[in-house]
Formats: C-alpha cells, sequence, structure tokens
C-alpha cells in the first residue's frame, strides 16, 4: 500500500504537542524546541511508540531540512557514502543545518556502517545533525551513544494507562474521519493487546476497516493474520521482512510463536518436510527456555525452517 494511504502516515502528528508521550518525555522535547538547537538524539525503545514521529515533528518545528533513512532496508557502507554523504555535505536551503534520521539504527552493521557513521557525525558536526531511532540501544556501538543524547521511550504502569487514554481519543478521530463506525469496547481490547504500540493498532484497523467497521471480528482474525504474514515471509525467504516481524513481536509470548507455526504445519509446509520442522522448532523451544537473547533465538529458529524446510 502507498504511503500515502496508510493511515499512520496520513494521521501522524506534526507537532510535539500532539505526540502521545509520558509528561516528563514531551516536556523534555519543548525544552529542545524552545532552545531552537537540536542535538545529536538516539530514540530508544520498542516499537509503535512514537520515536520517528518526534524526529520529524521536531525538525518540522524547527524548520529544518532532514533526510530519513530506514536501516534495516538501507542500511549499507554505499547508503553512508553516498546518500548520506551528498545530504549531509551539502548546505541547507532553510538556513541552518540539517538533519539525518536513521531509522531502525540498530539494524545497523556494528562492524562497518556504525564506526563510519561515527566519523561522519564528526565531521559535519558544523552543519548536520543525526537522529537514530532503535528498538535495542545495547546494538548501537558505545561511540555512538556518546556522541548523542540518549532519550529513553519508556512506559510505566501508570504512565500507560493515561497514553492509552489518550491514544484511544485519537483512534476513535481517526475512524470518524475515515467514517467507520467502531465498538469502542473493541477498541479498548485491540488497545490493551498492542499498547504501547499505537502504530500496530492503527495498522490494524486500517487492515480490517474494508468492511465499514471495527467489530469483535477483528479480534479473531488478528492472530490468524499475523501469523499467515511470518509464514509469507518464511516461503518467500524475505529474511529482512522476518526480523522485522519477530521484533514487532517479540514482547508476545515466543514459545506461542514456534506453537503457531506448529499449528499451521499441515497447511503450509510439504509433508517430507514436516518431521524436519517439528525438531527445529523443538530444538529452539527448548533453548528458549535458557537463552539471554530471546529475539536472536526466534529468528535462528526462523532462519533454519526458512532454509530446510520445503513450503507449500
Amino acid at each position: 500500500m502507498n504511503d500515502d494511504f496508510l493511515w499512520v502516515e496520513k494521521y501522524r502528528p506534526q507537532k510535539i504537542d500532539d505526540c502521545i508521550l509520558p509528561k516528563s518525555l514531551l516536556d523534555t522535547f519543548k525544552q529542545t524546541l524552545a532552545s531552537g538547537e537540536l542535538p545529536n538524539m538516539l530514540f530508544t525503545g520498542t516499537a509503535g511508540l512514537g520515536k520517528t514521529t518526534v524526529a520529524k515533528a521536531l525538525c518540522n518545528q524547527l524548520d529544518l531540512d532532514y533526510i530519513l533513512i530506514n536501516g534495516s532496508e538501507e542500511g549499507n557502507i554505499d547508503t553512508l557514502r553516498n546518500k548520506i554523504k551528498q545530504f549531509a555535505s551539502s548546505v541547507s536551503l532553510q538556513g541552518g543545518y540539517k538533519v539525518v534520521i536513521l531509522d531502525e539504527a540498530d539494524y545497523l552493521n556494528a562492524q562497518s556502517f556504525q564506526p563510519a557513521l561515527r566519523g561522519f557525525i564528526e565531521e559535519f558536526s558544523s552543519n548536520c545533525r543525526f537522529i537514530l531511532t532503535c528498538n535495542f540501544k545495547n546494538r548501537i556501538i558505545e561511540p555512538l551513544h556518546s556522541r548523542c543524547g540518549v532519550y529513553e521511550f519508556n512506559t510505566n504502569k501508570k504512565s500507560l494507562a493515561e497514553l492509552s487514554g489518550q491514544f484511544m481519543k485519537r483512534l476513535t478521530w481517526i475512524l470518524n474521519q475515515e467514517n467507520i463506525t467502531y465498538d469502542k469496547k473493541i477498541l479498548a481490547e485491540l488497545i490493551i493487546r498492542f499498547a504501547p504500540d499505537w502504530r500496530r493498532v492503527i495498522n490494524e484497523c486500517q487492515r480490517y476497516s474494508l468492511s465499514g467497521s471495527i467489530d469483535s471480528g477483528i479480534l479473531s482474525l488478528l492472530s490468524n493474520n499475523s501469523v499467515n504474514d511470518l509464514i509469507g515471509y518464511l516461503k518467500g525467504k524475505n529474511f529482512k521482512k522476518m526480523r522485522s516481524w519477530v521484533s514487532n513481536n517479540i514482547d508476545t509470548d515466543t514459545s506461542g510463536i514456534f506453537r503457531s507455526i506448529y499449528d499451521s504445519m499441515t497447511d503450509t509446509i510439504q509433508p517430507n518436510s514436516i518431521p524436519r520442522a517439528v525438531l527445529i522448532l523443538a530444538d529452539y523451544q527448548y533453548k528458549n527456555a535458557f537463552v539471554a537473547d530471546h529475539e536472536l533465538n526466534v529468528v535462528a529458529c526462523l532462519t533454519e525452517l526458512m532454509a530446510e524446510v520445503e513450503w507449500k
């Protein structure tokens, strides 16, 4: 779907005041706007919290030229040498400095891209700032941490309840704008299930809204649709999309991911490959109880399934 038709883009907040954030973080960004100075920044937190939205809003409100690069799609050294260097080395048409927004920066290669980026931050410090967003800050090398202000997009139980209430108002407003009828109880269940991933809630509502309403049917379809997306990535050997899917769903019970694939085997895997798939799933399910990085364990399992299993 074209970005112009995605609700998350169509209704993306353009100002910091309109972003759904904990008060302390909101106040911090208001102070940044008041100062008129934008430092190099590292935004860290789980998916869908508004990190990219805040980065864009800061640039818009400070009237700064910016470029957005997605680390999971464009994270190679050629991008750094060409696209970023060309943008960062030119003079801003607005008269101020320019901003490079590196989205999903934790996907950038820590041995090549990230060390080179450190050099670029220093080389173009006079006319360019960098905003990095990531889900996992431990995947960003320390020299980048030390050159950026680190902003944690985290929520606690109290703030999550407040933010969920704010998001409910935003979501119902979007649905009203799109002439979609809805059951508020169902919306509340969606928010509880996915909070604080506001983007996921909006995307799921848009996907289901073709019927013209959001009703209880969306709850039963969600789990099936999500697993079907994953199976499609495995069939197509699309590692980037598979890894992104895991990153967005890792907050759920990881054993449930293994179980969902197991339950769908007869419909998705060739009969001669089912025994091998069962052994792979059982092996990683066992390892899941001991590993320190559950996401890495799930990605390793899915990569092995992708390589060794014949799909229907």
